[in-house]
């Protein structure tokens, strides 16, 4: 019983890990990096908008001309919030 226990958990992480590297993860030492060949990352501080909106500071992807390893892109999942992104690449 303890065999099909182990072999039925093993299969599991391995669906999770096969779904996390099908959308360009790549496990690094400090967790789970953005998408593909990513630029980095930078942080934004916090800010108050024209309208009275304050923002709170956060991180977010360098700009690099794609949409594609954005962390809002649908596909990505932002590795300070846990979110999934929901926007379209295109």
């Amino acid at each position: 019983m303890k065999k099909i226990i182990i072999a039925t958990l093993c299969a599991c992480a391995g669906s999770v890990y096969a779904h996390s590297a099908s959308y360009g993860y790549q496990q690094s030492s400090s967790g789970y990096s953005n998408y593909g060949s990513s630029t980095g990352e930078h942080y934004v501080n916090s800010y108050t908008r024209s309208n009275g909106t304050y923002v709170e500071g956060h991180y977010q992807t360098n700009p690099n001309g794609t949409k594609a390893d954005n962390w809002s892109t649908q596909g990505n999942q932002n590795p300070y919030t846990g979110q999934w992104g929901t926007k379209s690449p295109y």
